[in-house]
């Protein structure tokens, strides 16, 4: 006979708190390696140390643990960008400097959240459509390319779109194609010196390709101060 006593409905609501947010880490870790299909409310549990009907208990089903789990990821996207915006702008920094540091700072988030880009290639590879339902995906998007366009002088379905793509492809591809490309020039991803001369050869490709509309932007913000 088993001592070990399952936890009661009032031993959850107890710890409520931190039981949902271990729930949430490893359904990430789990959802973000093995992809939806794969992945069991079991194997969630196992993983977050509760019971094997905790997750449930807590999300009803796993599509909407899923749910859960992007709608995090993707809010912790929208706060980067809307936190890395008002820096910038509180910084009365040029347009070139401002770019720079918004490159940077969007490249760090996404080598330190490698589970979100994984998350998002699963989903690119079902087609999306459990995107469509998490309200952070278009809040961080848009406010990206507010940004984007403010800064710069860029309208927003057109240029400022373009370089939003550029800049998400030159941060995610090395980390996309870890097993392949990368495996193949013999560049590890992983490391601290491809990671930092990776970070400025991308900061550099964005500055540099766009001097002449940064420095119009320079022009124009230091007009408005005087």
């Amino acid at each position: 006979m088993s001592l070990i006593r399952p936890p009661s409905d009032r031993d959850r609501e107890r710890n409520a708190p931190r039981s949902r947010e271990s729930i949430l880490d490893a359904a990430e870790e789990l959802f973000a390696d093995k992809g939806f299909g794969s992945t069991s409310l079991e194997e969630v549990g196992l993983r977050a140390g509760v019971s094997r009907a905790t997750p449930g208990y807590f999300f009803g089903s796993k599509p909407a643990l899923y749910h859960a789990v992007l709608e995090r990821c993707l809010e912790q996207v929208r706060v980067a960008v809307r936190s890395g915006r008002e820096r910038a702008l509180a910084s009365g920094e040029s347009a070139e400097v401002v770019l720079a540091g918004a490159v940077g700072e969007y490249f760090d988030f996404i080598t330190s959240h490698r589970n979100f880009v994984r998350l998002m290639e699963w989903e690119a590879l079902s087609g999306g459509t459990a995107l469509h339902g998490v309200p952070p995906h278009l809040e961080a998007a848009r406010e990206a390319l507010s940004a984007i366009g403010a800064e710069l002088d860029l309208a927003p379905d057109g240029e400022a779109a373009q370089l939003l793509l550029s800049i998400i492809g030159l941060c995610w591809f090395p980390l996309v194609h870890s097993s392949t490309v990368m495996e193949a020039l013999e560049l590890d991803p992983a490391t601290p010196s491809f990671v930092t001369a990776r970070r400025q050869h991308v900061i550099d490709l964005v500055v540099h390709g766009l001097k002449g509309r940064l420095a119009a932007s320079s022009s124009n913000l230091e007009g408005t101060r005087s």
